[in-house]
């Protein structure tokens, strides 16, 4: 399988394009082409998830042999349940997919394991290190670090937006208590510390002396690992065109949205999707009305969703516009200098979208509680709240609730625990504080480098 940029000038085999992340051209690597899942869907029934898992995967990772993709999926998800996504049924026809079990009790661990694992890979195959570089508004740095804490000479360095993320959420960061973990917490919004690591990783000499890669949703192995757990559930819950089933997912970046609707476009039948929003709603909005205008971040009860720059925006364009960089390229110009784009067509009519504020993520955890006697996380609140009455309904559950007791215990008069966080609490938090600046995050990584 080749991967090609959405940005039309560049492609890379699946190992060059999970070691680069970003492209050469500043694009996005995307499948050449998407393959068809439908012949196969009866087969998978009742498969085991990394059995599954590896089937599916082998569509795209021509590169890497059988034995070694098992292996590699086989290690990653060790550490998780028996499913690793389990479906828990809350009433007729809604169900939750809880994607917390992993280590650092986030969706974000179910490909940052495989990430992690597919790292150590490369580093054992040819002998040299990497290091990987990343933004993240709250979960992703420390599920990247926990993937990558076992392979060695493999430092980590994370961004996050300073006072901005949950306090476990740093702990989990920045108590590690590795010497190869670097968390770098810039005085800005996740967006400054995103655009940070764009411009880093568009200096291809910068990134090749320094052995850079990216564990953000912009890595093309992030996407793939996630739309297993789709297809995990679809088949046990096999929705059909005439009663499909609509996935309700808590959104910031848009990779996870990404990877379900890519599924679909694969011949999963029956797959319809929600982008449940918090107040920095402008991937809602796009779907809402087709016009696309970041703003400034707001700052709310669900940090991991404090986004106005969704990365993985970049690559539904390109299969909006059939694989025409050219217009992808246009389109960033416009969001880039003008501030906005406006689709010409209609938009996506298996995504609608929704809008939860904090006032409404509180009420959602209350009401959730109440009726159900379930504890969501703030974020998976926001797609509470975008269930409707009769509609057949995954809610993806993206966080464990003690991550963030402060607002469960408001609503609920809970105090959600968790071992491992609970552990965290007594350790020294360790990072550097840096301005929001590329200049800056370089000479961090230089430092360590020396």
């Amino acid at each position: 399988m080749n991967f090609v940029s959405t940005r039309g000038r560049d492609s890379a085999s699946f190992n060059e394009a999970v070691i680069r992340g970003l492209a050469a051209d500043g694009g996005l690597f995307v499948p050449e082409r998407l393959p068809d899942l439908s012949p196969h869907l009866k087969r998978w029934r009742g498969k085991p998830y990394v059995e599954l898992a590896a089937d599916f995967l082998s569509f795209f990772a021509t590169d890497v042999s059988a034995g070694a993709l098992y292996s590699c999926l086989s290690r990653a998800y060790a550490a998780f349940p028996v499913p690793p996504a389990p479906l828990v049924q809350l009433g007729d026809g809604l169900h939750v997919l809880e994607l917390f079990h992993g280590p650092t009790l986030a969706f974000k661990d179910f490909a940052l394991q495989l990430l992690g694992q597919f790292y150590g890979l490369h580093i054992h195959t040819t002998g040299r290190p990497l290091n990987i570089l990343g933004a993240t508004s709250g979960d992703t740095g420390s599920a990247a670090i926990h993937g990558m804490l076992e392979q060695p000479g493999a430092h980590s360095f994370i961004l996050y937006p300073e006072g901005r993320i949950a306090e476990l959420q740093e702990r989990q960061i920045a108590c590690t208590g590795s010497p190869r973990v670097h968390p770098l917490a810039v005085r800005g919004s996740f967006d400054d510390a995103q655009a940070i690591v764009k411009q880093i990783f568009g200096d291809v000499a910068f990134s090749a002396a320094h052995s850079l890669t990216a564990v953000n949703s912009i890595n093309i192995a992030r996407i793939l690992a996630q739309c297993i757990y789709y297809l995990d559930a679809a088949l046990k819950l096999n929705p059909l065109e005439s009663d499909p089933v609509e996935f309700i997912v808590p959104t910031g970046n848009f990779g996870n949205v990404l990877a379900g609707w890519m599924l679909g476009k694969m011949g999963v039948p029956g797959l319809r999707f929600c982008v449940a929003s918090n107040a920095n709603a402008v991937v809602a909005e796009f779907f809402r009305s087709g016009v696309y205008r970041p703003g400034t971040v707001t700052p709310s009860l669900a940090p991991s969703m404090d986004i106005q720059q969704a990365s993985n925006f970049e690559r539904w364009l390109w299969w909006h516009f059939n694989g025409d960089s050219v217009r992808v390229c246009e389109a960033l110009e416009a969001i880039r200098n003008r501030g906005v784009f406006s689709a010409d067509t209609v938009v996506s009519p298996d995504i609608r979208a929704t809008t939860c504020d904090d006032a409404g993520i509180r009420a959602q955890i209350a009401r959730v509680y109440r009726e159900h006697s379930y504890v969501a996380d703030p974020h998976t609140a926001c797609a509470f709240a975008a269930v409707r009455p009769g509609v057949r309904s995954v809610v993806l559950a993206t966080a464990h609730p003690a991550k963030f007791p402060d607002t469960i215990q408001e609503a609920t008069s809970i105090n959600p625990v968790h071992p491992s966080l609970e552990a965290l609490k007594g350790r020294p938090v360790v990072k550097q504080v840096l301005p929001a600046e590329v200049g800056a995050v370089r000479a961090a990584i230089e430092a360590v480098q020396k």
